[in-house]
């Protein structure tokens, strides 16, 4: 994933149910929210500590409503300019899985005109810089199978259990 003006990002730790996470937003969007040590992730060590920046601390409480059960919709600007714009189109078609509900790599393919891409459509779900948020972990193999999450199957079976979709 490549990211723009890294100069002008700000990160935030966040302890999930399921370990650590790293939040970083711009003045206005957030650009990352994932695991520690999850793959595909960028090097976040030369961003700036913001545990004051109003939009990481916002993006940490709904994170936290979330991992309560208290939360089913996220409410914050995303900037998801980072990828290809197959990528984009990728990661935009997830925000339409609705919590509870899963879809297929396939069915992504269909919903952005490219259905033979169910590969490519695996490699940029798995590059999803916002995770939770940006819903990778809902999609599922076209046989329902826990296939691959950058987080770890764990994570995404525990993220569906939450969610009441397994």
């Amino acid at each position: 994933m490549t990211m723009k003006n890294t100069s002008q990002i700000g990160r935030q730790a966040l302890t999930s149910p399921w370990g650590p996470m790293t939040l970083a937003a711009t003045e206005s969007a957030l650009v990352w929210v994932g695991f520690d040590g999850q793959k595909h992730a960028p090097d976040t060590g030369d961003w700036p500590v913001s545990n004051h920046h109003p939009l990481l601390r916002q993006a940490a409480m709904q994170l936290q409503q979330y991992f309560a059960g208290e939360r089913t919709v996220f409410d914050l600007p995303l900037d998801l300019g980072g990828g290809t714009p197959f990528q984009q189109g990728v990661w935009r078609s997830l925000l339409g899985i609705a919590l509870g509900a899963t879809s297929t790599y396939g069915a992504i393919g269909q919903a952005i005109g490219n259905p033979k891409a169910v590969r490519a459509v695996g490699a940029a779900v798995g590059r999803n810089p916002i995770s939770i948020i940006v819903p990778c972990h809902r999609v599922l193999g076209s046989d329902g199978s826990l296939t691959g999450y950058a987080g770890g199957v764990e994570r995404k079976q525990a993220l569906l259990q939450l969610e009441g979709a397994l």
